[in-house]
């Protein structure tokens, strides 16, 4: 007792009790993370084919320049690192890298693209980085088993097809399928939806045609659907071919029952450009509040968004939904570091993605909520049909689970 005593250089009873609760307290970091400080890591295309996808960059941005105005997570300043990868895989992999070996960010945040996304997977899962509510629907983003740092955000694409597919069956009659698709894995993950949806029988009379991200136009590709004979088009593009594809089909004279995938809604990017007048009855899904969708002008959730777009992006769209998508997804991230506490480490950083229950987040659809478990890397799983009005999306029919597709 008198060695020990003589070691703790006198320190009282009362305090040896306390010191186990101190070691419990005690602040835990890994690379990207300090007492002041919070660094994740982002890639999206600013340029290139994708770039109408580079708002969504922009308004994390602002996103987190607002909650450091507010004073931080934790009291801790968020630093928000971003990388231009003009959805080039290769490109990808040059930023990851430079993100998490020189920047050494604590996690990566909502990085864009299915192709992109794949081609940095294993590197991420391999160094053990976070790969936090990637913004992409890919299904392979919930496969905690063999990818434990990857996490999707959004409804994954493949029930979004199964659900246009099984749509189309049950309100086009003689449904004769025409599919315009992304020669990639994001198509791909898309087409497998839409087959299992329409079934075997179904597939006899579909047409499928594709098209390369670097193609200048699908033109011929929307002819050779027309000349098929389709009566049902699901349109599986990116918004510059999405909104290319809906002005060549009016040029054409030609009117399927025409499903959007819910990546490519944007009005501001996609609907308008592609000319409001050829845009009506067109079909698709959301799963987040359309600024353009007036039933909700007077939600608690706009309101709080607008008031922030005009202080941070004062000339920003207010009508383009990837802002409102950049916002919701922002809001997760953050409810994610706030859980983290003091314990800023990688591990502890999934363990608290992987803990949601029934969370609601801004700009989300009422009657969606988050839940994640260690088993359950799909955030959001349900959608809601609308149908292009006017200028804006209408929702109708009730909020569809993916297990109910």
């Amino acid at each position: 007792m008198t060695n020990r005593r003589g070691f703790l250089g006198g320190v009282s009873a009362v305090a040896l009790l306390a010191a186990p609760a101190v070691v419990r307290a005690q602040k835990k970091y890994d690379d990207g993370a300090t007492d002041k400080e919070i660094k994740i890591g982002h890639f999206c295309p600013y340029s290139g084919p994708a770039s109408a996808y580079g708002v969504i960059g922009k308004g994390h941005e602002a996103f987190w320049k607002a909650v450091n105005d507010q004073g931080g997570i934790n009291g801790r300043m968020v630093r928000f690192v971003t990388r231009d990868d003009g959805y080039n895989p290769a490109k990808s992999v040059e930023v990851t890298r430079e993100l998490v070996e020189q920047e050494k960010v604590l996690c990566l945040f909502n990085t864009l693209g299915t192709p992109t996304n794949t081609a940095i997977h294993k590197y991420v899962n391999q160094k053990k980085v976070p790969h936090l509510y990637v913004s992409t629907g890919a299904t392979k983003w919930g496969n905690p088993k063999e990818f434990p740092w990857t996490m999707g955000f959004q409804p994954d694409y493949r029930t979004e097809g199964i659900i246009y597919a099984k749509h189309a069956l049950a309100n086009v009659k003689d449904a004769k399928v025409g599919v315009l698709m992304q020669n990639d894995d994001f198509g791909k993950d898309y087409w497998d939806g839409i087959k299992e949806g329409l079934g075997k029988d179904a597939l006899k009379n579909v047409k499928l045609v594709t098209y390369e991200i670097t193609d200048p136009t699908v033109e011929s590709q929307i002819i050779q659907l027309k000349d098929s004979g389709s009566n049902v088009f699901i349109n599986i593009s990116t918004p510059k071919f999405a909104a290319q594809s809906i002005r060549a089909m009016t040029n054409i004279g030609w009117k399927p029952a025409h499903y959007l995938t819910n990546v490519s809604v944007s009005v501001a990017s996609v609907m308008k450009p592609a000319g409001f007048e050829n845009s009506q009855g067109i079909l698709s899904s959301s799963y987040i509040m359309d600024p353009t969708d007036k039933q909700w002008a007077n939600h608690e959730d706009i309101k709080a968004w607008r008031e922030w777009m005009t202080k941070y992006m004062p000339n920003a769209d207010q009508g383009d939904v990837n802002y409102a998508f950049a916002y919701a997804v922002s809001s997760l991230m953050k409810e994610t570091l706030k859980k983290c506490g003091d314990e800023l480490t990688r591990a502890n950083v999934m363990r608290q993605a992987a803990s949601f229950k029934n969370q609601r987040i801004p700009m989300v659809l009422p009657g969606i909520t988050i839940s994640t478990s260690p088993t359950d890397y799909y955030p959001i799983q349900a959608i809601q049909l609308a149908r292009f009005k006017g200028d804006s999306w209408e929702l109708f029919g009730d909020v569809l689970h993916a297990e109910s597709s």
